[in-house]
């Protein structure tokens, strides 16, 4: 494109040839005031503060309109520009409210930040007025304050011309203009997407989400949340549109530029990121975890493995120890950095908590055994039936550093009366025997103290070993236990009974046989420093439930060989520094349910990727290991209108008939077919096009 020069200011500026004369000035660091101006719309000169004097052109033009021609002389300061700018600012703000310091855009609104640069004081010469209106907050996700509108048309063109939707129109009540929909029907009944398009460019906060939406976050984490509590960070918003577009390799590649186990995640992941997604504001969030669990099963083509990058030998040899998530996945990308890594594993198998701790009915041992294959090929040494007493040794044998990984395996109980008898399990133990194929009996009534997901597994597991009644005994009220929605339904189909607010005070037997357990109901607990739960019990409140068999499932603690020699802290934990995760050892790191105590699949797997950043750094790398495996695309910013968008209904995996889930360990979940998975992806707001919107710089920018 041609280059032209023109002068601005007495400043020679060139620019592209078709750029505006805001443009150009902008580009160059010139500031010309402006508010109905944004880079991504179509300029419409409607706010009159960017006029200049253009020689050779009569009159003030709006310079936002006006092209920039070779040879043109402009200038931005002038005393009659000056006068014609203050006029319309005063105009703005006659009708607009004056209670700057109590505005929730305070020092963040551009009409404050132009009203400064312009110099207009508080006392305007055009008499004030209040318009009729209140601040709407009845529409999901947003608030419309018409009161706080300049009528500068940015959400109008944005809504129309960026997104296609159209929902946006002037409207006017008596004398006063406003923007609204048609008839002032609600954003969801107009055909609103929800995009957000309308409010990343609204100047004064007349459209702005919601502030129990973004307070206490950042900017990138309230406009796309679903990303941003994911603890890997994966790109959700992405994948998902990949697999609208039927792109399911590409969506796959997208889900490994973060984590190697997406299929793993697709069954197990507890899916933080459905919590906080923006659609669940309107009627009911993405099956997120449902799209993943899709587009990874049908991403045939392994682009993640074409496009992958492995870097030359390095020359230095890392162990780790554990091979769970958070184990597998530092192994994974310390590999791909060119480091030689060994993983050791105590147990026969490779996958840890995956495979011993995770019921074969919601992960199929065939998905992570393929998944576990995968970072095998990327030249990562498994050694099974290897357990380590010393760390000591590991760095006789040549390694250069260590990364404990040996996650949450010995189960507890509570120190009551008649906890070692026969017929008392421990979760961990439980999971772990039945996991490897040992046999394993329980009674015909089961009784599992424990509220979180591993305590409904305990359950759930004993309904499918034959058990005819299962109970579930826990602390927690019915409605803050912390086991996830889904396995709490679940396990009440397939008819685990859940008995909340309550504890165990003894365990009955009678001549060494099972008979019950006498429990307490709670009023209220609280956990002290040490991690040990004190229990405000209801006086006079102790029954008795009967059982053959009863299971502890109150948290499980690392199993830290002593010949370690690391220092730990409450439950046994390792303890690292919050920001190297180096252990009280040098050249040992640590990472994973080790440091934090039993937490979920993608919490490990985001631990081992910061544990691979770690340890590379030590090693003399860089840490880096994010890397773009499939192109980025650039998305498709007009989403047009979709009639009954708002009200379209979540979509979710069917589930294997109750009868034949209490019987066997088959998966229970049915895939998504292509029309369901598809269906669902139009679901999302796609609310990170709100990023990809070009930042307003401000006055003081400039």
């Amino acid at each position: 494109m041609a280059v032209i020069t023109l002068n601005i200011d007495g400043r020679d500026i060139e620019t592209k040839k078709g750029r505006t004369v805001l443009e150009a000035a902008l580009e160059a660091g010139v500031y010309i005031p402006h508010l109905c101006h944004h880079p991504d719309l179509i300029p419409v000169g409607g706010c009159g503060l960017c006029r200049v004097e253009i020689e050779g052109i009569q009159g003030l033009p709006t310079s936002c309109t006006t092209p920039a021609e070779e040879g043109m002389r402009v200038k931005t300061k002038t005393p009659q520009v000056d006068r014609m700018r203050r006029l319309v600012m005063e105009l703005m703000l006659s009708g607009h409210p004056p209670d700057c310091t109590v505005c929730s855009q305070y020092l963040n609104c551009e009409l404050q930040s132009v009203k400064q640069c312009i110099g207009t004081s508080e006392e305007l010469r055009v008499r004030r007025r209040s318009k009729p209106f209140s601040a709407n907050t009845a529409n999901p996700l947003f608030v419309h304050d018409p009161a706080r509108c300049i009528l500068c048309g940015r959400c109008v063109r944005a809504c129309h011309d960026l997104r296609g939707v159209d929902v946006l129109s002037f409207m006017k009540r008596g004398k006063e203009a406003y923007i609204g929909t048609g008839s002032d029907s609600p954003l969801a009944d107009a055909g609103c997407r929800f995009c957000g398009a309308c409010v990343e460019v609204c100047p004064t906060g007349a459209l702005r989400d919601k502030e129990e939406l973004t307070r206490g976050k950042s900017p990138r984490a309230a406009r796309v949340p679903c990303r941003y509590t994911c603890p890997a960070e994966i790109d959700i918003p992405r994948y998902i549109r990949l697999i609208r577009e039927k792109k399911y390799s590409e969506a796959t590649a997208v889900i490994r530029e973060k984590v190697p186990f997406p299929k793993v995640l697709g069954y197990v992941c507890n899916h933080p990121c459905e919590a906080v997604c923006r659609r669940g504001e309107l009627n009911e969030a993405i099956s997120i975890k449902e799209l993943k669990r899709f587009a990874a099963e049908r991403g045939h083509a392994k682009l993640w493995v074409k496009n992958s990058r492995k870097a030359e030998p390095t020359g230095k040899r890392v162990a780790i120890i554990g091979s769970g998530p958070a184990g597998l996945t530092a192994a994974h990308y310390l590999s791909k950095l060119g480091h030689a890594v060994t993983v050791f594993e105590a147990l026969p198998f490779p996958g840890g908590m995956m495979r011993v701790g995770i019921p074969e009915y919601r992960l199929p041992r065939d998905l992570l055994d393929e998944e576990i294959r995968e970072i095998e090929s990327m030249s990562v040494e498994i050694r099974t039936n290897s357990r380590v007493d010393s760390l000591d040794t590991l760095f006789e044998e040549g390694y250069h550093a260590i990364l404990v990984a040996i996650g949450t395996h010995e189960g507890q109980k509570l120190p009551i009366s008649g906890a070692d008898e026969d017929g008392v399990l421990v979760s961990m133990d439980f999971l772990k025997d039945v996991n490897l194929g040992k046999k394993v009996k329980v009674g015909k009534r089961v009784l599992v103290l424990g509220g979180g997901n591993v305590a409904f597994d305990c359950a759930r597991v004993s309904r499918r070993l034959g058990a005819e009644e299962v109970h579930l005994v826990c602390l927690e009220p019915r409605d803050k236990m912390v086991a996830t929605p889904e396995e709490i339904s679940e396990g009440e189909e397939e008819g685990v009974v859940i008995h909340p607010s309550r504890t165990f005070a003894r365990i009955l037997t009678n001549n060494g046989r099972m008979m019950g357990v006498e429990c307490l109901n709670v009023d209220s607990f609280e956990f002290d420093e040490e991690g040990k739960a004190q229990i405000n019990v209801v006086e006079g409140s102790e029954h008795i439930l009967s059982a053959d068999t009863v299971i502890f499932a109150i948290g499980q603690r690392p199993q830290i060989p002593q010949r370690f020699e690391l220092a730990t802290g409450r439950g046994n934990r390792i303890e690292v520094d919050s920001y190297t995760f180096q252990t009280s050892e040098e050249g040992v790191y640590a990472a994973g349910d080790a440091i934090t105590g039993t937490t979920s699949v993608i919490e490990a797997i985001a631990s081992g990727r910061n544990g691979a950043v770690v340890v590379d750094r030590y090693l003399g790398g860089n840490g880096e290991i994010d890397e773009t495996l499939v192109p980025a695309e650039k998305p498709e910013f007009v989403l047009g209108r979709r009639e009954g968008f708002a009200r379209e209904s979540r979509l979710e995996n069917p589930r294997l008939p109750l009868d034949e889930r209490v019987t066997s360990f088959c998966s229970i979940v049915h895939d998504l077919d292509e029309k369901e998975a598809v269906a669902e992806s139009h679901r999302c707001l796609q609310c990170d096009l709100r990023l990809k919107m070009t930042p307003v710089k401000f006055w003081g920018d400039y």
